[in-house]
């Protein structure tokens, strides 16, 4: 391995005036060249070729970082230069990645593009990225559901030999059990372009974001110290107008930050170092940063404990002839219920079950009360205002299972057909609302456990919303969104 200084390691992107330009971009997967599997490129350069010694080095790299707890990185800036200069660095947050190893089921790698000039993000036509360590499959239902925005095109001249993406895998690979990619190769981009994306495809705990790019380039080891410093200082501060000359990756870290700053989220630098600090000489250093996003929105143990206990009260309460308001106002006062999340506006349901058979379920599918507000308003309403149930008795109580869905913000698919409806959504994580000539309904996710096949849950939907199961107009319109459930 010691010719990776000289393999094109430290390819400097921020020259994207001199990459080849292409501007008539193929929009349809079809014209696609690339075969169903691409290669690894960069095999034998930036890291091991003979799998048994990757991933030797790769797990040498993540034992050095041993990390407690059960919570996990939502999204990661990584670094992607050739293991032994940027391999310590990027190691702390696949360390972390391994809690969440066998929940998280899909991964969006974002990097920026070395090798061609280009506007928007490029999809690969390949079926799956395969490297020494096996083959990883491509997440057809995520490339469909962005590959109808503007900014998004098939494109496998980014990604034949890009190494920006590549990198990350083997890491990937040996943190994660068994995943699917969404590999996404971004040019010339707004923040706001990347950010939609980002929102499209952000999901739940089972989806990881991981963005791939370098600091500095080519700097003297003391100026390039500066200049990363300065620029993970607006990492954090989640500024989304990096050029490439304080990152390669900054097209993909801009709409990173952007769409973190609309969802109040927040960004931790877990190291900074240079290729000075490893393997390289200081003359002309490259910058490597590792920074990752826990703050995924999920409620805490005790948070989550706690609205069960109001929503169970609030039905208590309502047998015992009290007004669930004045209840959950007492509770709320002895409780000390965290002003960080129970008390913020929030949309939830809540779904009562016996024998596992449904008894009622009522819900918000926007705020408009404050998270614990809601739910408890919505258990009564499913004990006891569910139109196609009768009321709950007190016999029915006793054996009741309560589950409570806590609802992400709603986001429209713009789909032309039912058919690219199916082919966009994702089992086990999308909650999907139908409209169309005034009528609406919605399957929360929870829904594809009776209706696990798109091609059903669709056509059921409809006819849950009273239009034809296997209809579609101008008018259709589709949102989605993600819960967070728990009983």
């Amino acid at each position: 391995m010691s010719g990776l200084w000289t393999t094109g390691l430290h390819c400097s992107p921020h020259i994207e005036s001199k990459l080849p330009q292409i501007n008539a971009i193929r929009t349809t997967r079809e014209t696609q060249p690339m075969n169903a599997i691409r290669s690894a490129a960069v095999a034998g350069a930036f890291y091991d070729s003979d799998p048994t010694r990757l991933a030797a080095t790769v797990d040498g790299l993540l034992t050095q970082h041993p990390t407690s707890g059960s919570r996990w990185p939502k999204a990661m800036i990584s670094p992607h230069a050739g293991y032994i200069y940027s391999g310590d660095v990027a190691a702390p947050l696949y360390a972390s990645l391994r809690a969440g190893r066998s929940t998280i089921r899909r991964v969006i790698l974002l990097g920026p593009s070395h090798h061609v000039g280009f506007e928007g993000l490029a999809l690969p036509s390949a079926d799956a990225f395969v490297t020494p360590l096996g083959d990883i499959p491509v997440d057809q239902a995520a490339l469909s559901r962005i590959a109808h925005l503007p900014q998004v095109r098939w494109l496998d001249e980014a990604n034949l030999q890009e190494h920006a993406l590549e990198v990350q895998l083997p890491f990937l690979q040996r943190s994660l059990d068994n995943f699917t990619l969404v590999p996404l190769v971004v040019g010339r981009t707004r923040p706001e372009e990347v950010s939609e994306v980002l929102q499209l495809l952000w999901g739940g705990p089972e989806t990881g974001i991981v963005v791939s790019s370098d600091l500095s380039h080519f700097q003297d080891y003391q100026t390039a110290i500066t200049r990363d410093l300065a620029t993970s200082q607006r990492i954090c501060a989640l500024t989304s107008d990096l050029t490439s000359e304080d990152a390669c990756g900054a097209h993909p870290i801009n709409g990173l930050l952007h769409f973190a700053r609309s969802q109040n989220l927040s960004i931790e630098q877990v190291d900074v170092k240079n290729s000075g600090d490893t393997a390289g000489a200081r003359d002309k250093v490259v910058g490597y940063g590792a920074y990752r996003m826990m703050d995924d929105g999920r409620l805490t143990t005790h948070e989550r404990q706690q609205l069960l206990t109001m929503a169970r009260n609030s039905i208590d309460a309502h047998f015992n002839g009290i007004k669930g308001r004045i209840k959950l106002h007492s509770e709320m006062q002895s409780e000390r219920v965290s002003e960080s999340r129970l008390s913020e506006m929030g949309a939830s349901f809540v779904t009562l079950n016996i024998d596992h058979q449904l008894r009622g379920c009522i819900g918000s599918l926007q705020a408009s009360k404050t998270l614990s507000v809601d739910v408890t308003h919505n258990a009564v309403s499913a004990a006891f205002h569910d139109p196609r149930f009768p009321s709950l008795i007190r016999d029915e109580w006793r054996h009741t299972e309560l589950h409570i869905s806590v609802l992400t913000k709603l986001f429209p698919l713009n789909v032309d057909g039912r058919q690219s409806l199916i082919n966009c959504l994702t089992p086990r994580v999308d909650g999907v609302i139908i409209g169309e000539s005034g009528r609406r309904a919605t399957y929360l996710p929870s829904v594809w456990q009776q209706l696990p096949d798109p091609a059903r849950f669709v056509p059921q939907l409809r006819r849950k919303a009273g239009l034809p199961p296997d209809g579609w107009s101008e008018q259709t319109r589709v949102f989605l969104y993600q819960t967070e459930e728990f009983c």
